[in-house]
């Protein structure tokens, strides 16, 4: 199923920031101030990331994000990350729950039930 990078934005969204840490501890977070949040001020990137990787393992995807997000934003702010050190990044924390969000999004899986999906039946004939 093909979404565009907006629906994908906007799915993502609803699934991350009504759980974010962040959202709670600074009400100016959110979609009237992208630029706070690296998960969506790199979104085509990070989504991009996601798209391009087929496993079962997180970690794939982690390692995916890490190159291509991770490292544009380190470049862009001479070589180090734009979170302070004492705070995780949102990307990171709620990694799980976007690739989430965009691989139901887009019909795509670990192979595994996503939420609202039910789990597959075996049927032994």
């Amino acid at each position: 199923m093909d979404r565009s990078l907006a629906e994908l934005q906007e799915i993502v969204r609803k699934r991350v920031c009504t759980v974010c840490s962040e959202r709670e501890m600074n009400p100016t977070c959110g979609p009237e101030n992208p630029g706070r949040c690296v998960l969506f001020s790199k979104f085509p990137l990070v989504a991009e990331a996601i798209q391009s990787t087929n496993s079962d393992h997180i970690e794939d995807y982690l390692e995916a994000i890490r190159r291509n997000v991770c490292a544009a934003c380190a470049r862009e702010n001479g070589g180090s990350c734009v979170t302070p050190l004492d705070v995780q990044c949102a990307l990171e924390t709620y990694l799980l729950l976007v690739v989430e969000a965009i691989e139901e999004a887009t019909g795509k899986n670990f192979g595994r039930p996503l939420p609202n999906r039910p789990a597959p039946v075996s049927v032994q004939l």
